[in-house]
């Protein structure tokens, strides 16, 4: 991951038109170089490539959110209804010729994108069961595509373009400014991920142990929708919908890690997230040059095949997680009591070498006793194997 983020930020910084030498780039970026060529890299390259890596984070995060909340690993905002539901916050006001100022259109967006997903988990039970919601959120998209399709039959030819081009999703033209806009929401997203991802790992168990865990399960999904919001629109406001970010990068988080839990996925998804747009941004500019064709149009070309070959090879992560079963490892909140081998024997970092609260379960799968940890819970020991 580190030298696919650094090839491709010399890349963006380096190709185009005036070509700046890899070797110029340090210059140009901190001494302020005056030159046409230091003037593009400044103003236009570098904000281009922080947005595409504060963009392409948030969908990632806001990916692995839903999925993990809704326990359906389809569960992306493309699929829900959210990004639909802010690409037509932000695009109603210019068709209907309102005069607004920028700082409102990250508010539309978050309307929007809670009326779409809202929409969807209101329609499907909160989210019970995870095929209805995602049937019940193909179902709110379709319908608010159609409202933007509707809009777009409104405009005229200028404006029709313009949304044209945002629905796509697009990194083009954009400055200091547009990155400076994003910086209040992460700063409420940040904490509340840190607060969302430990219920996460709940989560996963089903609506049923999760409420016997002292999680309430509607109230907790409501909760990741809020953050997932509140991490898309504003993305969508600035870039308009990037799609499939949010599909593709939790499945490369967990293809590389697959025996850890949402605690430890949820950075990787977020930085696979940002590598992802990042390297779709590149072809995005130089392919047709001189014309720029959407970002959007990249990651939803190249992730939507990628996605489904990790989760077609799926073989890797059951298989890991047979073996961290069978060694003892703690599995998304599972600990398995038997004698594993170090430095799986009591856990890992803060509990290492002290006993966990636990309450003895079984596998279905193993028939081996194991444990998963109960908050102030008393140890208990599984029956030895025989």
């Amino acid at each position: 991951m580190v030298v696919l983020l650094a090839v491709s930020s010399v890349c963006a910084l380096s190709l185009g038109t005036p070509y700046v030498p890899p070797h110029r780039l340090v210059t140009a970026v901190l001494d302020g170089d005056t030159t046409l060529a230091g003037i593009v890299v400044t103003e236009l390259r570098v904000p281009r490539l922080v947005l595409a890596l504060v963009a392409g984070a948030c969908l990632g995060a806001a990916g692995l959110v839903l999925q993990e909340a809704l326990r359906n690993p389809l569960a992306v905002p493309e699929m829900l209804g959210v990004s639909s539901g802010a690409a037509l916050g932000v695009a109603a006001p210019l068709v209907l010729s309102l005069s607004l100022p920028a700082a409102v259109q990250p508010m539309l967006a978050i309307g929007g994108a809670a009326l779409g997903g809202g929409l969807t988990l209101l329609a499907a039970g909160l989210g019970r069961s995870p095929a209805a919601v995602l049937l019940t959120g193909a179902a709110v998209a379709a319908a608010l595509q159609a409202a933007l399709l509707v809009l777009m039959v409104m405009a005229d030819q200028l404006d029709l373009q313009l949304i044209y081009r945002y629905l796509l999703g697009s990194l083009s033209a954009r400055t200091w400014d547009d990155v400076t806009g994003l910086w209040p929401w992460l700063l409420v997203a940040a904490p509340a991920l840190v607060l969302c991802a430990p219920v996460l790992s709940v989560m996963r168990l089903g609506d049923q142990d999760a409420e016997a865990l002292g999680v309430r399960a509607q109230r907790a999904r409501l909760a990741a929708l809020a953050i997932a919001v509140v991490l898309i629109a504003p993305v969508t406001a600035v870039c308009g919908p990037v799609a499939w970010v949010g599909f593709l990068a939790p499945h490369l988080a967990r293809w590389f890690n697959p025996v850890a839990g949402a605690v430890r996925w949820l950075p990787w998804s977020a930085a696979w997230g940002a590598v992802v747009v990042m390297v779709a941004d590149v072809p995005a500019r130089l392919a047709l040059a001189p014309v720029e064709t959407p970002a959007g149009a990249w990651t939803a070309l190249l992730g939507v095949p990628a996605g489904v070959a990790l989760m077609r090879s799926g073989g890797r992560g059951r298989a890991a997680r047979r073996r961290a079963v069978r060694r003892g490892v703690v599995w998304r909140g599972v600990v398995w009591r038997g004698r594993p081998p170090r430095p799986w024997r009591a856990g890992r970092g803060p509990d290492r070498g002290r006993r966990l609260p636990v309450l003895a379960t079984t596998l279905p799968t193993q028939g081996r006793p194991t444990a998963s940890p109960v908050p102030g819970g008393r140890t208990t020991s599984p029956t030895p194997k025989r």
